[in-house]
């Protein structure tokens, strides 16, 4: 494991094996793909807390620290930092686990923006519906 740190003591936002068809000629699982996991998780955690549609609007301070291969693991943890009037800003961890064993490795990490917006798709308060 590259970092000290250990990943959260609960339940994943999001948990999926990977697949030949999520990786490149090498086996090495594509980076877009394990983006598209963590915009899905922050996404859950942004809908629940918008009581409603929210959409991604900005991510920032994406660092890749390992690689993913086919056959792995991800949990992806997806954590509400801070609400704004439409806005949600939602920091992403993934981390790996390979099929057969228990050791858990940090491999990306991001802080998405949603926004809270109406059935007219225009931004609206994040409390309006509370």
């Amino acid at each position: 494991m590259m970092s000290d740190r250990i990943p959260p003591a609960r339940e994943p936002t999001i948990r999926v094996s990977t697949m030949p068809a999520d990786a490149n000629a090498y086996g090495d699982i594509f980076g877009g793909w394990l983006v598209g996991q963590m915009d899905m998780a922050a996404g859950l955690v942004a809908a629940r807390r918008a009581r409603g549609r929210a959409v991604t609007i900005a991510m920032n301070g994406m660092q890749f620290h390992a690689p993913v291969f086919v056959g792995d693991e991800v949990s992806v943890y997806a954590d509400l930092v801070r609400v704004g009037r439409s806005s949600m800003q939602i920091a992403v961890e993934a981390w790996r686990r390979g099929r057969h064993g228990e050791e858990r490795e940090l491999v990306t990490e991001a802080n998405f923006t949603f926004v809270a917006v109406g059935e007219d798709r225009r931004p609206r308060p994040v409390d309006e519906l509370i």
